[in-house]
């Protein structure tokens, strides 16, 4: 049991540390030699990005920081397939139950990764596009369904941080429409809180009326 513990102690590591990738951060560096928190908002996401380098490099960001999400819960069928080979599986373990509540812990360490990066000093995004692929890879039609309602509310207001909060809210409830088991309601839950605390700079300026509409250029953004 000991062996099995350090290996799901290990690929939740691993799952932080894909999260902690600092996609938006490195980009910056490399195209323009800046530092992405010191422009905008200070996030390293890709709204913040998109607003500071343009359209291509701020989805080149999002397309990978979803893949990191996605990467990270892809490494759970493989902890379960190496312990099964190698017999590491100890037997009063059931590999259903083990499987959801893994995953979505892999899930929310990538997410906590994306946000608070060790190799930037525990700074980071507003984690919305890991979340996402973290639910493509859990749910597709969870996720596409919180990407309607994300789509929805941008139509109407316009405002990028505000349909991720509508889309962080819905995601819980989606879940328990979809009859996901009981973890990934957890992780609904626990995910999507974390993704709106994340916005709470976001949520005062919307308070305030200030904060920037879609392709609105300003010194505060989303992610």
């Amino acid at each position: 049991m000991t062996i099995w513990l350090t290996l799901c102690v290990v690929t939740l590591l691993v799952a932080y540390l894909i999260g902690s990738t600092p996609t938006g951060y490195t980009l910056a560096k490399l195209l323009k030699g800046i530092d992405i928190r010191e422009h905008g908002s200070g996030s390293t996401g890709a709204t913040n990005v998109l607003r500071t380098l343009g359209k291509g490099p701020g989805a080149f960001v999002l397309v990978i920081d979803a893949f990191k999400g996605v990467l990270a819960i892809a490494l759970v069928p493989w902890l379960f397939s190496f312990a099964t080979g190698q017999n590491l599986l100890p037997p009063t373990v059931d590999p259903t139950l083990w499987l959801s509540w893994m995953v979505t812990l892999s899930g929310l360490a990538a997410i906590l990764g994306h946000s608070k990066s060790i190799w930037l000093g525990f700074s980071g995004g507003k984690s919305v596009a890991t979340s996402l692929g973290v639910l493509l890879a859990m749910n597709w039609q969870v996720a596409l369904a919180t990407v309607g309602v994300f789509g929805v509310a941008i139509a109407i207001s316009r405002i990028v941080s505000l349909s991720s909060i509508a889309g962080a809210i819905a995601v819980s409830l989606l879940m328990l429409l979809f009859h996901q088991p009981l973890p990934y309601v957890l992780f609904g839950i626990v995910g999507g809180i974390y993704v709106i605390l994340r916005h709470k700079s976001n949520i005062q300026r919307l308070l305030d009326g200030t904060e920037p509409h879609l392709g609105q250029k300003s010194s505060t953004a989303n992610q």
